[in-house]
């Protein structure tokens, strides 16, 4: 476990909601980019949807982006069954209905050698989060705002 731990970087998910039910086919080129790179590595994908009812329903990796031809061999092994039913159901209480959304749970191979070297230091990860780029982008408006002119 140690040395496998040594060699695994940070662990993200996203949910991500997407208009009309089906996932453009850029967003999915992006993806498999990513892993292309080595940027990351897809540890599982999932996607569901929400019902006018409010029921979710797990939807099978065919054909997402609705060009009629099917996804799967772009997205071949990336179901390993870590996201189950209560992820899927809590990815469908925050988006709405007659919406869509992927469940993506990440490795961020980019951060492998700082994050092994945390570890053999003996540092710990006390408090991570992320910070939404809008609202990032109102703090540096606002600081902006804030600074005199003759600064």
């Amino acid at each position: 476990m140690r040395d496998e731990l040594d060699t695994m970087g940070p662990v993200d998910y996203l949910v991500v909601e997407f208009p009309e039910a089906r996932v453009p086919s850029e967003v999915l080129s992006r993806l498999v980019d990513l892993v292309d790179q080595g940027i990351v590595r897809i540890l599982d994908l999932a996607f569901v949807r929400k019902e006018a009812d409010g029921s979710v329903i797990g939807l099978e990796v065919a054909d997402l982006d609705g060009d009629g031809e099917l996804d799967v061999r772009v997205l071949e092994g990336a179901a390993s069954g870590l996201v189950g039913r209560d992820d899927m159901d809590e990815a469908g209480a925050v988006i709405e209905p007659g919406r869509a959304a992927a469940i993506v749970l990440y490795e961020n191979l980019w951060a492998i050698p700082f994050a092994s070297a945390l570890r053999r230091a003996g540092a710990g990860l006390v408090a991570s989060g992320r910070i939404p780029v809008a609202a990032l982008l109102d703090s540096l408006d606002a600081v902006e705002a804030a600074t005199p002119a003759d600064a």
